[in-house]
């Protein structure tokens, strides 16, 4: 469970309702409380994200204002995600603004992502995260015993946590498929548009003098604009495709335009793992920037040339 301290007593209330499947054996609860006296905090952390099934993000504003939750924790959750060792399942304690987080594109418990708190019981809520849980601990199980050719349902073939105990070095390199990095270049793209859409929603909000535009040109561009006091302060266009690379997002202050002219590009790379972005460096010249980005990575480095102008 990654959580908020500041979310402890709805913590403590959803392992009530998870107390059945823990007696089955279906599942063993592990959450930063387990970590004893003169253990390494941030190992055991790092070591229980690596060795879980199911990871629980216990949602709230909190937890999203939580660098730590946020930039550690959900991080790595969504890595192992997509790479489809552990199911991640946010839930939503508290009403926060969580559409444009990492995550946002996974089905959220409870249904719709209505807050726990939003319900008229709160056992109602924590019920359906219950069922969620179990639900995701019989698919994991199902899909083990048909790696194994076995038939066996859930409470026959679940082992202690004692026999379970495991490594977590179980990655093993492997070449992706040219479909595989196609789907991850139009995923990330589709991540930044909707958080340059988002984002100039708040940033005109929050600023009286700033009036913003979001423009979707077509299904692989789209322009954003900011006016400060009427007057123009920042464009810049994003596309699928380089002036020379197909497999590149490209980003230009001067708009989409005819496609001629980048000021950024973030090309597909791996690490023999899992797929990231990496930014060619044009726009920060002498200056060192993080190569290896998530989706939300490379979304949040196009902002950051995008509204720095107004900055």
């Amino acid at each position: 469970m990654s959580y908020s301290h500041n979310d402890e007593d709805l913590r403590q209330e959803l392992e009530k309702h998870l107390s059945g499947l823990h007696r089955q054996g279906a599942i063993s609860n592990w959450h930063d409380r387990r970590i004893g006296p003169g253990e390494e905090i941030h190992s055991q952390i790092s070591a229980q994200l690596d060795a879980a099934d199911i990871i629980l993000l216990l949602v709230s504003a909190d937890f999203l204002a939580s660098d730590y939750c946020y930039n550690r924790e959900v991080m790595r959750a969504m890595e192992r995600h997509e790479e489809g060792t552990a199911r991640v399942l946010p839930i939503i304690l508290r009403p926060c603004d969580w559409q444009a987080a990492p995550f946002a594109n996974l089905n959220a418990v409870p249904t719709d992502g209505k807050p726990v708190t939003s319900h008229v019981n709160l056992d109602d809520g924590l019920l359906e995260v219950a069922m969620a849980v179990r639900r995701a601990a019989e698919s994991i199980d199902r899909d083990r015993s048909a790696s194994v050719g076995l038939g066996t349902n859930l409470t026959d073939s679940v082992e202690s946590p004692t026999l379970r105990l495991r490594s977590s070095q179980l990655r093993v390199r492997r070449e992706f498929s040219d479909r595989e990095k196609h789907v991850f270049l139009n995923a990330a793209f589709e991540f930044t548009s909707r958080y340059f859409e988002n984002s100039l929603q708040e940033l005109q909000v929050r600023n009286t003098t700033v009036e913003t535009e979001f423009k979707r040109i077509d299904a692989n561009a789209f322009e954003a604009i900011a006016f400060v006091g009427g007057m123009e302060r920042s464009r810049c266009g994003i596309w699928i495709g380089g002036l020379v690379n197909t497999d590149c997002m490209s980003f230009s202050y001067d708009g989409v335009g005819q496609r001629n002219s980048i000021n950024e590009s973030m090309s597909i790379d791996d690490d023999g793992f899992t797929l990231h972005l990496s930014p060619m460096g044009m726009a920060w010249v002498g200056e060192q920037r993080d190569a290896n980005l998530t989706h939300e990575g490379a979304a949040e480095y196009f902002w950051e040339l995008f509204v720095g102008r107004l900055q």
